[in-house]
């Protein structure tokens, strides 16, 4: 895993790319990280992404304590659940991405996958995606049920890189910031597809190809 100095640098660099594109706006959105000692970087609340500054990003110690930076995003209870649930998990990034959120205000596909496996890419890459039930931002009970969510599936051998919080957003996390990018970047854009054009899903030998040549965890 890279120094603290270089994942200051690389969440900065993930928030002013997903800023510049669009997937977060005004001062929605966090993206946290955690470190060797077993401790946490996190953007701070109320935070743009796309103008962060790495020596502002806030640290906060294995027990949950803030030691340096601005104070942490509210969200960070919820991260902590996230990564305690998911050993492999490095980093964590939530967003109030468009799609995602017009698809929950419109009505999701299924509460334990918010869309249809409708290309190769979303099963390779994303996965299941269940929906949690509204909470006011920072609730600890959506921690709770993230968790709950993450452990089951883990158990059902059908790990989940993503959760979508009733109308708030989605909450990914993958082994760096980039491949967690690459994991929200692929959903919102799925989302987008469904409702531009809701087609058929993949068929249940479409997906089966796709797990025996790419080992997709669907």
């Amino acid at each position: 895993m890279p120094d603290t100095a270089l994942l200051r640098a690389e969440i900065c660099r993930v928030g002013a790319s997903l800023f510049t594109r669009g997937y977060v706006h005004a001062s929605a959105g966090n993206i946290s990280v955690r470190t060797d000692d077993g401790g946490f970087l996190i953007t701070p609340t109320d935070a743009c992404l796309g103008t962060l500054s790495p020596e502002r990003l806030a640290c906060v110690n294995a027990d949950g304590v803030q030691t340096s930076g601005d104070r942490a995003s509210k969200t960070l209870a919820l991260h902590r659940r996230i990564y305690a649930a998911d050993p492999e998990a490095r980093c964590v990034i939530h967003t109030h991405s468009t799609h995602l959120v017009a698809l929950t205000l419109a009505g999701v596909w299924h509460p334990d996958d918010i869309v249809p496996p409708i290309t190769p890419y979303f099963v390779m890459k994303v996965g299941h995606v269940p929906l949690i039930p509204y909470h006011r931002p920072g609730d600890p009970a959506a921690a709770a049920l993230v968790a709950e969510r993450i452990t089951a599936s883990r158990v059902a051998g059908t790990p989940l890189r993503a959760v979508m919080l009733d109308r708030l957003g989605p909450n990914v996390w993958h082994r760096s910031p980039a491949e967690a990018s690459a994991v929200l970047e692929e959903l919102e854009e799925t989302a987008r597809l469904w409702l531009l054009t809701r087609p058929a899903p993949l068929t249940d030998a479409q997906i089966d190809e796709l797990r025996q040549h790419f080992g997709a965890r669907w």
